[in-house]
């Protein structure tokens, strides 16, 4: 049985692979060995049951299903990154309540005026 996060396993190496046109200049941006990121993409190429990708000694180009299955890809990483800023915006909007602390005497003037600016509206 796949966890979920199986369904994202090989998409980076894949997305990275597209972007740079090779596995090994993908494998430098990810800090992986170019075999990694080849056996990442091949795993997700069996999972999916289809190619993603032609390879030949010198050049990898996407086949069709590669190319639809990176436009998907995009869409869902960019949805990713909209809910992972609408979630990080929540927290910087300020929430709860807020207590200050001030000099008793302040407290005492405030109360004051207060009384009067009500007496006087009355």
């Amino acid at each position: 049985m796949h966890q979920p996060t199986d369904h994202f396993q090989g998409i980076p190496a894949f997305v990275q692979a597209v972007e740079c046109g090779s596995f090994s200049v993908a494998s430098r941006r990810m800090g992986l060995s170019p075999s990694s990121v080849g056996k990442a993409v091949a795993r997700l190429e069996q999972r999916l049951g289809v190619q993603l990708f032609q390879r030949t000694t010198r050049r990898l180009s996407l086949t069709d299903e590669g190319a639809d299955f990176y436009e998907s890809c995009l869409r869902a990483v960019s949805e990713l990154d909209r809910a992972t800023g609408r979630a990080r915006d929540s927290r910087r909007q300020p929430a709860g309540r807020v207590r200050i602390a001030l000099p008793s005497l302040y407290a005492v003037s405030y109360t004051h005026l207060r009384a009067h600016e009500t007496k006087a509206n009355l």
